[in-house]
């Protein structure tokens, strides 16, 4: 009787990587694989890598690593993009027995078994050698790639809410981001084959999809640093169209996708929430212009305005890089001011870490830990005070409520979900509500993050 070999997943990163584990493990499964937790004995391990900064390298390394402790016997498997851009390197960690870079992750279980073929044929001729000196790799050079690579999921690690994988790829080349070299250019997904793989997952009881990619705004686009607000905005009908879909949501937008058009055009689609993430690292010009990105903090303030024109408090969501180099105290002031100015729902900090291949990590003027930790707690800070006052708003307002899990607070049981805009809601009862959605009043807070429901 053939041996059921258990594997083991362990995905650092983004969504999108979310959505490329979900599939690979998917695969993994279908194929007869025993999936079993990450920190226990597995025959497999395969980790999905995250390179975005010199932390996530790190990350990735003490995990591939950590696999290998596990069970020294194991294969351990590196995919995606921190053996995209560091190839060389990855293949010298005696941690690693094969390296996937991106887009063969949809190859993962043809190439996994036809390393497993190869390994055994080794030790059957020679019993003495050791497993981790049989290395493998299948790594192409991403910046050729031109096509989209097709996966189709049939369910997600979510039991509620769908990522669903549209785009891929980034020509952008912010000076701080190594992604563009870690996932090529942009290409995108076929339309037909989105909406194929949401019906699909509407008959298995998803209500909410989240369309993201690496660069959403790129949607439908070819080549060049245009975007396509048609593009983007037709897929978003489609998916409403889709009969069992009650919500859509959105990943990150480029802000200078935001027109009165797109806007407009987005406001009349019912089932989208009023959740948008717009990135903008800095509110500081100066910054904006070393970053490499390609507008003003003025421009990016007018797009803010365009969809709180066309939505009714809209929540709005960002990212910030504090300590980039140069930012002197001024320019961190500036940020501050404007990030007041807007007034967002929420805000990601990030204190700006060199990463190798980029032109921002031989930039003059690094600035140092101490005072990167002190600005990222002031916005932090900050960021908590905004997210309250946002949450205010919402007091003794009719919301609709997702349910996606149980939560114990106070020796009390609470269904808790998100209403359109991701505000945390807990409806206290001992009824099972995953999957269901619910009308009623936001009455309090029970968290300073979770808002109390009453049906």
């Amino acid at each position: 009787m053939e041996k059921i070999r258990s594997v083991a997943f362990h995905n650092l990163g983004c969504k999108v990587n979310g959505y490329e584990m979900d599939f690979m493990q998917q695969s993994m499964k279908e194929r007869g694989y025993k999936i079993v937790p990450f920190d226990g004995k597995a025959d497999v391990y395969i980790i999905n890598t995250c390179t975005v900064t010199n932390m996530a390298d790190r990350k990735s390394r003490q995990m591939l690593h950590r696999a290998k402790k596990l069970n020294p016997d194991s294969v351990v498997v590196a995919v995606g993009c921190y053996v995209q851009t560091g190839a060389e390197e990855a293949l010298k960690d005696m941690s690693i027995d094969l390296a996937i870079g991106n887009n063969r992750k949809k190859d993962l279980v043809s190439i996994l078994e036809e390393y497993l073929e190869e390994r055994e044929k080794e030790i059957g001729k020679k019993p003495e050698i050791k497993d981790k000196t049989l290395r493998g790799r299948t790594i192409l050079d991403i910046g050729d790639i031109r096509e989209y690579e097709s996966m189709k999921l049939t369910h997600t690690a979510e039991h509620t809410r769908a990522f669903i994988k549209v785009q891929d790829g980034c020509n952008q080349f912010c000076s701080y981001c190594i992604i563009p070299y870690a996932r090529g250019r942009i290409r995108s997904r076929s339309q037909a084959e989105v909406i194929e793989e949401i019906e699909g997952l509407v008959q298995r009881g998803y209500r909410e999809v989240v369309l993201t990619g690496i660069h959403l705004s790129s949607y439908g686009m070819t080549g060049g640093n245009d975007f396509s607000q048609s593009r983007l905005l037709d897929l978003i009908w489609k998916v409403q169209e889709i009969s069992g879909i009650e919500r859509i949501r959105l990943g990150s937008l480029e802000p200078r996708i935001i027109t009165e058009k797109f806007a407009e055009g987005l406001s009349q689609c019912t089932k989208l929430c009023p959740h948008f993430h717009l990135s903008l690292q800095s509110g500081a010009d100066t910054v904006l212009k070393r970053m490499n990105r390609k507008y003003s903090a003025e421009e990016y303030y007018e797009k803010v305005c365009i969809l709180r024109r066309y939505f009714r408090e809209p929540a709005i969501t960002t990212d910030v890089i504090v300590g980039f180099p140069g930012e002197t105290q001024e320019e961190f002031e500036q940020t501050k001011a404007f990030l007041q100015r807007v007034g967002f729902y929420e805000m990601h900090i990030f204190k700006y870490s060199q990463r190798k291949g980029t032109p921002a990590a031989q930039m003059e003027g690094q600035i140092s830990e101490k005072i990167k930790n002190l600005r990222s707690s002031q916005l932090l800070e900050l960021e908590g005070e905004m997210s309250r006052e946002y949450r205010k708003k919402y007091l003794h307002k009719n919301v609709q409520v997702l349910f996606e899990e149980e939560k114990q607070n106070g020796g009390k049981s609470y269904q808790v979900g998100y209403t359109g805009e991701y505000i945390r809601a807990a409806f206290e009862t001992e009824e099972k509500l995953s999957g269901c959605m619910r009308r009623g009043e936001l009455t309090g807070f029970l968290e300073p993050d979770i808002l109390l429901f009453q049906s």
